[in-house]
């Protein structure tokens, strides 16, 4: 293990949940339970078996530790072990504070030229690299996304490093939007009272042609919905967004023009990936980041998460830093 000194945490739409509603599906907050998942920070001391690492080392932390090696982690699906140990998530703390002790193996060096902000930055963009794996995007494709949130975000970041040709995103903001149109996106769609059906068509008169691959990142009935419409048959739908246990879809739709439905819980693997992409400059995460706090300000900045104000609240942790 190695004990960290926390720099740059940024806020989830799940600590939020957790904070205003005290449970994501199954997973219930019993006890206190420290929030922040995203984080990056220097590491101040390595226990006896750490090679890899020295105090003074930048890291970007991946919160998910397997706490065994079961047939997931021989796989390297290490992700959808039942045991595994992961930031906020009840009962586990997250890293949300001043000092932080984690996993030596989950704690990845960052070149010079990323910076803790970016290293934090790495949690949400591993949902992009994850998502988008799973999706098979690939040189040429057409690719929808649904919802303009900062996961929606890194998947127009990731689908477009990967090689996508065209990407349309919708969204009910404008701003959101806008956001998307500076990260990447080509077309973009802003949703008032259409019908799943209707905003399919809209998604499909945008790109010249219907989507091979639909990447879900809101969790809403509707828009899992326009998902399923809006997929060219034999394409691919990943549900990245969690919403209602129980979502009435167009399964028959789906099944009869071949479209594979597929989920995503977290990522595995991404890491090295998104530090490789971060430090040869292939993709710039910087402008997801819009607002920023000291720790001591925690409550105003996840009030200002709340009110979905910007893109993704970041928090500093240590007051002897003075960088942005």
């Amino acid at each position: 293990e190695v004990l960290l000194r926390m720099h740059s945490v940024g806020i989830c739409g799940s600590d939020v949940h957790y904070w205003q509603q005290g449970r994501i599906g199954d997973f219930v907050v019993k006890d206190p339970m420290v929030l922040g998942h995203e984080a990056s920070g220097t590491v101040v001391k390595v226990g006896s078996g750490v090679t890899h690492l020295k105090p003074g080392d930048r890291v970007a932390i991946e919160p998910g530790v397997p706490r065994e090696v079961d047939e997931f982690c021989k796989t390297g699906r290490y992700n959808l072990s039942p045991t595994i140990f992961f930031c906020a998530t009840p009962p586990d703390d997250g890293n949300l504070c001043r000092y932080y002790k984690h996993s030596a193996n989950y704690c990845y060096k960052l070149p010079d030229n990323v910076t803790f902000e970016e290293g934090a930055l790495i949690e949400p963009l591993s949902v992009g690299i994850h998502a988008c794996k799973r999706a098979g995007v690939t040189l040429g494709s057409k690719v929808f996304v649904s919802g303009s949130g900062p996961i929606g975000l890194v998947n127009v970041l990731v689908a477009k490093m990967m090689g996508a040709a065209a990407v349309v995103i919708t969204d009910l903001s404008a701003s959101r939007l806008q956001k998307a149109k500076e990260v990447g996106a080509d077309f973009t769609i802003q949703v008032k009272n259409e019908t799943p059906q209707e905003v399919a068509s809209k998604v499909e008169s945008l790109l010249g042609c219907m989507p091979e691959i639909t990447v879900e990142c809101t969790g809403v009935q509707a828009c899992i919905q326009a998902g399923i419409y809006a997929t060219r048959s034999g394409g691919t739908l990943v549900l990245v967004g969690l919403g209602p246990e129980m979502v009435t879809v167009p399964i028959v739709n789906a099944a009869v023009r071949e479209v594979d439905i597929r989920g995503i819980f977290r990522y595995c693997n991404t890491w090295p990936v998104a530090i490789a992409l971060l430090a040869s400059k292939r993709i710039n995460i910087k402008p997801l980041v819009t607002h920023r706090f000291p720790l001591e300000k925690a409550l105003e900045a996840f009030e200002t998460t709340r009110r979905g104000e910007g893109v993704k609240v970041m928090l500093k942790c240590d007051p002897t830093d003075q960088n942005p």
